[in-house]
């Protein structure tokens, strides 16, 4: 009887996960719009929206910027957007309103209950909130979760719309306050404080305080050890709570606490976390390099792909050349390439450094990767080799090689065919038996034509 039933009982598939979350981001959708609606009423909802708008598009595009060395999918981005504009701001506002009230009632002091919401409640409720977000990516997602780059990525669009949704709430109060006292110049409206300090004096606020929670996360995607996986997390999540109760408390620190908490905590965390996310970008471009330059020895790239795919700049070039040359589907046609090429290396990457990535799960996913570079090849390959020889990433030996057209690459730069590379591959692991590896280092075959037969790559078992 068990075994009948245990059927019902399986996991959800990926389509039953994603119409859920759907369903519930629309309905708290729906709900946080509506509830900071009758807060503001609907000209101060509208006036909030129009002025939390602006600080998006730029919080995204340097998210994004740091994450374009292994991109990832758009759908998982707006997902975290989502998460943090509706839901996890609907679990603070009720979580909030009903800690403050509860201690205003305990306590018969409604103005101390305030000051410890703001302090002790909210960093506590918020930032779990949006932490939710990044532990639902860890679940379901992880592959996509190589280490603190994306933990990073992911950690500051969350709060990117949590902190969107709040502007809107604050800008939104602040307007009607303003229409209430009849308020007419700038200087003494509170619309245009309120918009100075939340959108350009602080609007990394919110993101700081997440991105350590997201720098845990995603240092413990990339650890092996269960104690780390655990520990990290909550670590970087109890950090975020301190950063947000401190950023809170400034106002109780005197008339200058707000200066003194802005300049001496906030401004230095934002230049080390700024720091931090270039250094991220530049090891991540080096470990594409380091990595890919081995499967191009290996036959399946070629070799001036590999700095081409290691420079950002060379990949927007092989991108609007192939737009050029073949049109949008060709332009998308590179771009996934790219970004298959960069998630091959860091998953190889991970695998060489011993970070958790069974010997199953890694032959499955280099499997489906590199049969996903194959399909693309023929388009991918020659924009990338050209936009290596116009941005000079070759060493001169090589200019031999030179295409003569925007995407048509001749000489030794041309992609090598796999039965034509077989045969030297064959050659190859018979004179160097010691390249013949197996476990992670040996890639699986993809599921592409026949002919392909991937070679042992070098490198593994400590080597290097």
């Amino acid at each position: 009887m068990f075994r009948a039933l245990r059927p019902v009982f399986t996991r959800p598939s990926g389509t039953v996960r994603t119409c859920a979350l759907l369903v519930l981001l629309a309905a708290t959708g729906i709900a946080i719009l509506e509830l900071v609606r009758e807060q503001t009423g609907t000209p101060g909802f509208f006036v909030g929206l129009g002025l939390a708008l602006l600080p998006v598009a730029p919080l995204m595009a340097a998210f994004r910027w740091l994450g374009r060395a292994a991109p990832a999918p758009w759908s998982q981005l707006l997902f975290c957007f989502g998460w943090g504009a509706c839901t996890a701001a609907l679990i603070a506002i009720l979580a909030n309103n009903f800690a403050t009230e509860w201690i205003a009632a305990a306590t018969a002091d409604p103005s101390g209950a305030d000051r410890l919401g703001s302090v002790a409640i909210a960093p506590v409720v918020e930032e779990s909130a949006k932490a939710a977000a990044l532990l639902l990516v860890f679940a379901f997602r992880r592959r996509h979760l190589t280490g603190p780059a994306d933990g990073f990525v992911v950690a500051g669009f969350t709060a990117t719309g949590f902190a969107f949704t709040e502007n809107i709430l604050y800008l939104g109060n602040a307007f009607v306050q303003d229409l209430a006292d009849g308020t007419t110049g700038v200087l003494n409206s509170v619309t245009a404080a309120t918009f100075f300090v939340r959108v350009v004096l602080s609007p990394f606020a919110h993101p700081l305080f997440t991105v350590l929670t997201g720098l845990g996360v995603g240092a413990a995607a990339a650890r092996a050890r269960r104690s780390h996986r655990i520990c990290l997390p909550l670590l970087g999540l109890a950090a975020a709570m301190g950063m947000h109760a401190l950023w809170n408390g400034s106002s109780q620190f005197g008339d200058h606490g707000f200066h003194i908490v802005y300049a001496c905590v906030m401004v230095p965390a934002f230049g080390l976390l700024v720091w931090l996310a270039v250094r991220i970008r530049h090891r991540r471009l080096r470990a594409v390099a380091d990595e890919l330059a081995l499967y191009a020895a290996a036959g399946w790239l070629a070799p001036a792909e590999v700095p081409a795919l290691a420079s950002m700049p060379a990949r927007s070039l092989a991108r609007a050349l192939a737009r050029r040359s073949g049109g949008r589907a060709a332009g998308r046609a590179v771009a996934r390439y790219e970004a298959d090429a960069a998630a091959l290396a860091l998953l190889r990457n991970r695998a060489r450094r011993g970070r958790p990535s069974p010997e199953a799960d890694f032959a499955r996913r280099e499997r489906e990767l590199l049969h996903r570079l194959w399909q693309r090849r023929a388009t991918a390959a020659p924009a990338l080799a050209r936009a290596a020889v116009l941005e000079e990433l070759l060493p001169p030996w090589s200019h031999a090689a030179q295409p003569t057209d925007g995407v048509t690459v001749a000489g030794p730069a041309a992609v090598p065919g796999p039965r034509r590379e077989e045969a030297r591959r064959e050659e190859v692991r018979r004179e160097e038996p010691f390249l013949r590896r197996s476990g992670p280092w040996t890639p699986a075959t993809p599921a592409g034509p026949s002919s392909i037969r991937p070679c042992v790559l070098p490198g593994g078992d400590g080597v290097r």
